[in-house]
């Protein structure tokens, strides 16, 4: 039985993180802005949202490969839709709350399709996403602390090998929301995540003959704050603080170009210089090379994810590392690192940068990587039994990685 101290020293830490959180936040926007201080809240807010919804990407792929089980991946469309919804009429007017903002539309090519499904493999053997792999290391996994340090290291990698990728055949870049006007796009997105939505439903009655229940949660005001979500609040909240990343930096929700950043300045520290290298030589792309690491939006958003987990995970009273990997589990973390570093840098982003905030953006890429992301997947599936012994996929509510 739960005595009273007991139940205050996760209240006491998690404040205390909490705490944390914002006074680096007011530090970072005294020395850089207020919205690059604001943006680090929204991360903090994201990395809560994604704990306590469990949110993943990689288990519920994985559970309709394995088990046609599609509540995941209809979660994923309800978070898109909602996107859309937001994002199209900003993107297509320009200015959002009079702020100038920009979509992630990249070219479609070779790179893109080899990088989302080396991405996609990666995912299943490293665990986790680049959402994924953020919020589960916050949360105290400490196999994802692994697969996250060789994401760093596949991210370098890719910047190196980055312009042999871009020299290869591509078109150009296509916006739904410049094709069809912001009206059109969401009609031509919301028919596509219908029909997603609709597929799975068939396969999973098909298998099963009915859908999975879905779990009641009652949200009482502590359930507010120790978790868990249900999964569609989940959905929901990842939409809009994507949106409120949109408002505040002028441009959509990303995650793995902070990576290559860290890998850069890491290698840098070792005595070795990036600086020759075609990746780093792009105006934006040197400029935050030179600058600091805090200056780096993506870089203050993903420390607020990490440090958002790790108050989720402390008010759950689940924040409790454990530095026991079996070695093929370590050995898949290390490979699907590098797999999941490597391949955003091809494919233009990973789950969140192309895949959520791509379609999002109405770029046609997105949905390239979907497709290219999902086929890894599929092959990652294939292989998790060479290196884990976890037995049949659990649904997506309960592993979120």
């Amino acid at each position: 039985m739960a005595t009273a101290m007991d139940v205050k020293r996760p209240l006491q830490m998690s404040v205390l993180l909490g705490a944390l959180l914002l006074a680096v936040a007011l530090l970072i926007g005294l020395a850089f802005g207020v919205r690059v201080g604001m943006l680090m809240v929204v991360g903090g807010l994201l990395g809560v949202s994604l704990y306590h919804a469990a949110f993943g990407f990689t288990a519920a792929w994985r559970v309709f490969i394995s088990e046609r089980r599609g509540r995941g991946l209809r979660a994923q469309m309800v978070m898109l839709a909602i996107a859309v919804l937001l994002f199209f009429p900003a993107l297509g007017a320009g200015t959002l709350f009079g702020r100038e903002v920009i979509g992630f539309v990249a070219p479609i090519g070779v790179s893109v399709v080899v990088g989302a499904f080396l991405f996609g493999l990666g995912m299943q053997l490293g665990g986790g996403c680049a959402s994924g792999t953020l919020f589960t290391a916050g949360g105290g996994n400490a196999r994802m602390m692994i697969t996250l340090v060789f994401f760093i290291v596949g991210s370098l990698i890719g910047t190196a090998h980055f312009s042999w990728w871009m020299a290869l055949p591509a078109f150009q870049p296509v916006s739904l929301v410049q094709t069809f006007g912001a009206g059109g796009g969401i009609a031509v997105s919301l028919a596509l995540f219908g029909a997603i939505a609709v597929f799975t439903v068939f396969m999973e009655k098909r298998r099963h003959g009915q859908l999975e229940d879905v779990p009641r949660i009652n949200l009482s005001e502590r359930r507010w704050l120790t978790g868990p979500w249900p999964l569609l609040l989940g959905a929901v909240a990842l939409a809009l603080l994507n949106f409120a990343t949109l408002a505040l930096a002028g441009r959509p929700w990303g995650i793995t170009s902070a990576f290559a950043l860290w890998g850069a300045k890491g290698y840098e520290l070792l005595g070795g210089d990036v600086s020759t290298w075609s990746y780093w030589q792009a105006p934006g792309n040197a400029a935050a090379l030179r600058a600091s690491v805090w200056s780096d939006i993506t870089t203050v958003m993903n420390v607020g994810i990490i440090l958002g987990a790790m108050v989720a995970a402390t008010l759950a009273g689940r924040f409790a590392p454990s530095f026991r990997i079996p070695l093929r589990s370590l050995v898949a973390a290390v490979i699907g690192g590098l797999m999941l570093g490597y391949g955003a840098r091809l494919a233009f982003g990973c789950n969140i940068g192309a895949y959520f905030s791509g379609i999002a953006s109405g770029s046609l890429h997105g949905w390239v990587w979907l497709v290219a992301g999902f086929a890894g997947n599929m092959a990652g599936v294939r292989l998790r039994p060479f290196f884990f012994t976890d037995g049949p996929s659990q649904p997506a509510r309960v592993k979120g990685s």
